[in-house]
Formats: structure tokens, sequence, C-alpha cells
């Protein structure tokens, strides 16, 4: 659909105000570079800095013209502002005119400039994360128990495995095992069971809970979801349990998993709802303070994934779960 095709006929008569604003957010190269990085991910207004070589102040005012314009909107994580693209809803007289300019834009590969700065953003989130990890390994349990602990939703994640249909039960393949509560659940329905995690401590502590529980048909790797496509995987299933609100770039994951999933395969997620409790920034390590559903629903469209059953359940603590399951297309 071309600029001018989105526009025919689908404004309201005598009122091109809105119009002209998105138009006028985007008849600059600067912000069409913003609206390129935000693409899959949430930034700050300094990591946009860092991305773009520009001073904050005029960061900031190039991002007050994109959010006029109903192009990008934000969200506090602790003490920060993060910015990500907004998307009118379907029946928006602007909808189609956004989404052609968004689809222009991704048309367009990064320069290796902006990649290699992107791939400095992103090491600097993991190794936060890991860092984390590394120093609270012998009470993380109890941090993470503050929010949803392991036995909080294990019941709802076994039966909503046992109830996916899958292409086979080969092999299952879980991001972030943490301690490794989950893998005795996969270890039983599958014939092989594959572990990744890049902390090297809580895989340590996998390592332990594999070891004492017998689980002789699951491999632990340390690495990341990169790491995937060079694996040829074909799993029947992929798991990640309160895994991606500590990762740096969560739409990079879903696509990762794309790529491992077999055709017919299925992602099951359980991850926190979006939360204004800051705290469990510092206390838990958490990158991200939950998701909307809204967000994951269009990250895993975006890496091919259809989406199949959710189910919200709320926490006496104010915290709420969202078990989401996703599939990949057959061929």
């Amino acid at each position: 659909m071309t600029l001018a095709a989105a526009t025919d006929s689908a404004l309201p008569v005598g009122d091109l105000t809105a119009t002209a604003s998105l138009l006028k957010a985007a008849a600059d190269p600067l912000r069409l570079d913003i609206l390129r990085l935000l693409a899959q991910d949430s930034f700050g207004v300094l990591e946009l800095c860092q991305l773009l070589t520009i001073k904050q102040s005029g960061m900031s005012h190039h991002l007050k013209v994109l959010a006029n314009a109903g192009l990008v909107t934000s969200r506090r994580e602790g003490n920060s502002i993060f910015y990500r693209r907004a998307y009118f809803s379907a029946d928006d007289p602007l909808a189609a005119l956004q989404q052609s300019l968004f689809a222009t834009l991704d048309n367009n590969a990064l320069s290796d400039e902006r990649a290699e700065a992107l791939e400095r953003i992103r090491e600097e989130r993991a190794r936060a994360s890991q860092a984390f990890f590394a120093s609270n390994v012998r009470k993380f349990r109890a941090q993470q128990d503050l929010i949803a602990s392991y036995p909080v939703y294990a019941e709802q994640v076994s039966q909503l495995l046992a109830d996916t249909p899958l292409p086979g039960q080969k092999l299952a393949l879980e991001v972030g095992p943490g301690e490794g509560d989950f893998l005795a659940v996969l270890s039983e329905r599958f014939e092989r069971v594959l572990a990744v995690d890049n902390s090297p401590i809580m895989l340590t502590r996998s390592r332990d809970r594999v070891n004492t529980l017998g689980l002789n048909n699951v491999e632990l790797v340390l690495g990341d979801t990169r790491k995937l496509p060079e694996r040829q995987l074909d799993a029947d299933c992929v798991v990640l349990n309160m895994v991606l609100h500590h990762t740096p770039s969560p739409a990079d994951i879903l696509r990762d998993i794309s790529t491992a999933l077999a055709p017919g395969g299925a992602l099951l997620m359980t991850d926190l709802c979006r939360h204004e409790q800051a705290w469990a920034r510092e206390a838990c390590g958490d990158l991200w303070q939950g998701f909307e559903p809204e967000d994951l629903g269009h990250w895993a469209r975006e890496a091919g994934l259809v989406e199949g059953q959710s189910v919200y359940f709320a926490l006496r603590n104010g915290f709420q779960i969202q078990l989401r399951q996703f599939f990949k297309p057959s061929r």
C-alpha cells in the first residue's frame, strides 16, 4: 500500500490536523531513524542518544514531536522512561497511513554502524542482567518468591503443555531454565530436552537439579537464543517461564525462538503483565516491569507465530501473570 492510497477516503472530512502532524513528524531523517530503531525494541532517551549520536535535549525534542503525532509512546521502567512505537487501533482513520510508514521503514535494513551500536546496547543490558544473577544467586529464589515463585504457576503451565497439540515429542527447548524447576516436566514428556541459559551461575543450579533427579535426556547449554539458528533445531515445543522480563530484547528472543520451532510447534510463555512495582527491578534484576499482552502478541506475530490460548490470573501481591500459547504455522 502506498502512502497516498493509505490516506485515500480514510480521513475524517474537514479535519486534516492529525494527518499533517503525522506527516510533519515523519518528514525528518533523524526521526525516521528513531522509528526504525524502535521497530522491535524499547529504548531509553540516553540509549537513543548513544545510538544516534545526538545530545539529550535534541533527542527529547524529536521524541516529543513523534509522541504528539501518535507514532511513539512511552512507559516508565524504574527511574527511566522507555520509548517504543505506538500503534493506532484498526478503526482509526490514520491506521493505514501509520502501518504503511512503518512497513516502508522496516524494508530498509539498519546501516552497519547503527547495527553495531544497537548490539552494544543489548550487550550492556545483558551484562547487567548476568551481573545481577552472579551477585544474587543464593538469594534469588527468595527474591523471586516475592513476585511469583514457580509453584504459583507450575500447575497452570503444566496443564497448558498437556493441552497443547504438538507435532511430536522428540525435542523440547527451555530458554532460561533458572534453577531447573520445569525440566523434570519436560524430561518426562519429551525424548530430548535442551535448556539454554546465558548465566553460568543459574546454569550450574539447573545442572545440580538435573543431576539430583537423574534427568539423563536433558542437555544444558551456556549461551543465548542468538545461537539457536546455528543449531538448526526443530523443537516440538519451546518454553519461556518468567524469562522475558530479564532479557535485553524480548522481540529478538521471540524471533530466535521462531527459527528453532518445527512447523506446527508451540511456544508456551509465562510472564508478568505490565505493573508499576518498580522495586522488582532492584530486588529481582528485572529489566522490564512486565508486558502489555498486546505487545507480546505483536512481537509474536512479527516473528511469524500465531496466537493460541491465553490464561491470566492475579496474585495477592498485586502482580498478574499471563500464560500465552503461540504456534509456528505448518508448512
